[in-house]
């Protein structure tokens, strides 16, 4: 049985991992929008995986915010998703220079993931 204590708690995580993951797919998006799209080696990279977490990032928000999705595993796989792919982007933005926000912008979205993912049963 789920206490108002822990449903309160659910919907604050989760309130903060759909906000977290707008941030990051915001950030993302701009990274993408400033890198030239020909672009070959590290930067072409970079292009690759910031496109992938911003698509992930907003999937993920959507699915969060979707009041009438309750299915915790489905949940769980989505926000796993989201983490796996945000941590592995901001290593990448790591290498890059001025990339910085950008990297801290994931690693929060991970973060809010894995704290989302503790209120799960």
């Amino acid at each position: 049985m789920t206490t108002q204590q822990e449903l309160v708690r659910f919907l604050e995580d989760r309130f903060a991992c759909a906000q977290a993951c707008t941030a990051c797919a915001r950030a993302c998006a701009l990274r993408v929008s400033r890198s030239d799209p020909d672009a070959t080696g590290h930067e072409a990279l970079v292009r690759r995986e910031a496109l992938l977490c911003a698509e992930v990032c907003d999937a993920t928000c959507r699915m969060l915010a979707e009041q009438n999705l309750q299915d915790e595993s489905a949940l769980r796989l989505q926000a796993k998703w989201c983490l796996l792919v945000c941590l592995e982007c901001a290593q990448v933005l790591d290498a890059q220079p001025g990339a910085e926000v950008d990297a801290e912008a994931c690693r929060e979205c991970a973060r809010a993931c894995t704290e989302f993912m503790a209120t799960l049963n």
